[in-house]
């Protein structure tokens, strides 16, 4: 058995913000290791994210964000993430919470019966919340804002509410409202949106060659009608009318120019996982493309200790704007509000049955 890692301040807790580094570091299974409570108390994560094999009973989940949470200070506004959408991605599953439709199906209602549709997209966030917030779980991964193409990969596919960009607009403000009501705060993703992607990023690198004109009718849509929303994650895709040499993710001009000049959104912008396999280099390479690229945060998932390190020697103190835009989602969960747990997930599961 190796020996414990050893970091340079490891009893160390967060008194402030401006203390986090910048980046959301995931862990390997379904409690802390001694490393990993060292590498967090010393290295200062401004928030951690779950993943399934994360998952164990409802206790075990629990005591998981507790101890992430004590690492770097305890508050309960430090976040704790968690893509939680319903149908193929869904970290935490039956019998612990119910399988939940996937956003296709909750488009398909919206199609039906429009105020339906909407009602459907509310409560099944409201349910994520309930269900999160037991266990620590604090933000959600959700709303899907990508628009789906015909004959692309299925990545997204039913993942999206839609091909109609407004129905992606206001399913998406829907489910973003629901999270909001039961305390937890929402990730919009992908932007600047991943619903025409040939191939899948987390294997691959996507080359969109759609017009910007063709892009900003329809897969910019629901992201600027969002803007306002507090967080954002990126898409790892090439959009060859803003910059063909870059994905989105690691491209300053699609940040300058698109999502915080077009779109207008002032928000915490993430990275996708920046272990995945659109983004070239190693992960130090990849996370100084990130940071030099505008974003405020690197996104890594995998739980890697090795990988995890190279982030953390690369992704630098929060500052500036990016401390701001951190303080401001730290200062906005809200509390919930006390609504019916049973009598809404009765609605809900009368709402689709018959769907």
């Amino acid at each position: 058995m190796s020996a414990p890692l050893v970091f340079s301040n490891p009893t160390s807790k967060i008194a402030d913000m401006s203390e986090s580094k910048s980046f959301i570091s995931g862990c390997k299974g379904l409690s802390l290791t001694a490393d990993e409570k060292a590498f967090f108390r010393s290295e200062r994560p401004w928030g951690f994210i779950l993943f399934g094999r994360n998952i164990g009973e409802p206790a075990q989940v629990a005591d998981l964000t507790a101890e992430m949470r004590d690492c770097i200070g305890g508050g309960a506004d430090i976040p704790v993430l968690i893509d939680q959408e319903g149908g193929r991605v869904q970290r935490i599953k039956p019998p612990y919470v119910q399988q939940y439709p996937n956003a296709a199906a909750l488009g398909a209602i919206y199609r039906a019966d429009a105020e339906k549709g909407l009602r459907a997209a509310w409560l099944m966030s409201r349910l994520h919340a309930f269900d999160l917030l037991r266990l620590g779980i604090n933000v959600d991964c959700l709303p899907v804002l990508d628009v789906a193409v015909s004959g692309v990969h299925d990545v997204i596919g039913n993942r999206a509410y839609g091909q109609e960009p407004e129905i992606v607009s206001i399913m998406g403000k829907a489910a973003a409202e629901g999270l909001k009501a039961g305390g937890l705060l929402p990730i919009m993703k992908h932007m600047p949106g991943h619903g025409r992607t040939m191939v899948d990023s987390h294997h691959d690198l996507p080359v969109v060659h759609a017009s910007r004109e063709e892009l900003e009718a329809c897969d910019f849509v629901p992201f600027l009608r969002m803007k306002d929303e507090l967080m954002a994650m990126s898409a790892h895709i090439v959009f060859t009318a803003i910059d063909a040499d870059n994905p989105a993710t690691t491209s300053a001009k699609v940040v300058e120019e698109i999502i915080r000049g077009f779109m207008g959104f002032d928000g915490l912008l993430m990275s996708d996982d920046v272990s995945m396999n659109a983004l070239r280099g190693d992960i130090a390479e990849r996370t100084r493309g990130i940071v030099a690229a505008g974003l405020d945060m690197v996104l890594h998932c995998h739980g890697i200790m090795e990988e995890m390190i190279q982030v953390t020697e690369n992704a630098p103190p929060l500052s500036g704007e990016s401390l701001r835009r951190a303080n401001a989602v730290r200062a906005a969960f809200p509390a919930p509000d006390g609504a019916d747990e049973q009598a809404l997930r009765d609605e809900f599961n009368a709402m689709i049955a018959v769907a």
